[in-house]
């Protein structure tokens, strides 16, 4: 069967071959004026699926992003304080050892009793630090100092310690244990500093502390050695996450972003055929008055 064609069946052609090119010029323009392939999920459904996947996947490197400075910042403030301990301690070590000198009348014995003193009240504001008002040696605690009155510890380490996810299925702790580096009570590195005031001002034997004080000293290191390897999973961490924001981002600009010298030449490509259209048209299409009332 021929199909018989008439002037509406060639206007009805024309006017809409007239309308799909003008579809592809606006589409272009879109293209060019946002720069991005997709502008609506229609435009590309397989494709939209895709970047919601990997917006999902860049949101959470974002997030691990910051969880990773949150952590350098924790651990570089514990890192502080633990090397300010440590010259603290070896300051008292060199005391003590003087203070074993039985030539010493009780005015040397009181000028090293007081300095230790005054070295004991800095190594307990250090054992308080904080960071952004968290006690950074007590956990999860939310007590105004790691430790209170007669030296007693009131952080919460153990059993509720300071975390930080770097990724799915990484995770670093960020504070550390007031309780096991500094002790808490009788059993504490300040006590101990009074024991050995005491002796000072008595007559107490005060090298006998030096085994004791050697031992706080060895546990405050340990300490740093493992925040200073803490500080080094973050770093790496830091770097796969920088490398994998770079790739998630460069997989979404493969998907949406447009290549714009070859939409501009695809427009103008586009408005020659529909200026050539239109001229065509308007040669081929010339109703007669009896069309037009129709």
């Amino acid at each position: 069967m021929i199909n018989r064609v008439t002037h509406q069946t060639v206007q009805r052609s024309t006017l809409a071959n007239l309308q799909q090119n003008l579809g592809t010029m606006a589409k272009l323009q879109a293209q060019m004026s946002s720069g991005k392939k997709i502008n609506a999920p229609s435009d590309d459904p397989a494709a939209t699926a895709d970047l919601l996947r990997l917006r999902g996947e860049q949101r959470a490197e974002t997030q691990y992003a910051r969880n990773a400075e949150d952590a350098t910042s924790w651990l570089a403030t514990i890192d502080g304080a633990l090397t300010s301990s440590a010259a603290t301690l070896r300051r008292v070590r060199d005391l003590v050892v003087q203070g074993g000198d039985g030539a010493l009348g009780p005015v040397s014995r009181e000028a090293l009793a007081a300095e230790i003193e005054g070295l004991r009240d800095g190594l307990l504001e250090q054992a308080n630090t904080t960071f952004l008002g968290r006690n950074v040696f007590a956990g999860t605690s939310d007590a105004p100092a790691s430790f209170g009155p007669g030296y007693t510890f009131t952080g919460a380490t153990t059993d509720a310690p300071v975390v930080r996810q770097l990724s799915g299925n990484t995770t670093v702790r960020v504070d550390s244990d007031g309780a096991a580096v500094f002790g808490t009570g009788a059993g504490s590195v300040f006590q101990l500093l009074d024991d050995i005031v005491t002796s000072l001002r008595g007559t107490g034997d005060v090298p006998s502390h030096l085994t004791a004080l050697d031992a706080r000293m060895d546990t405050v290191l340990m300490e740093l050695s493992s925040v200073g390897a803490r500080q080094n999973r973050v770093s790496s961490a830091q770097e796969a996450l920088a490398d994998a924001q770079l790739t998630t981002k460069t997989q979404l600009g493969a998907i949406e972003d447009i290549d714009l010298a070859g939409v501009i030449l695809e427009l103008q490509m586009q408005e020659v055929a529909y200026q050539g259209a239109l001229g065509a048209a308007g040669k081929v299409l010339q109703p007669t008055l009896m069309e037009f009332l129709r």
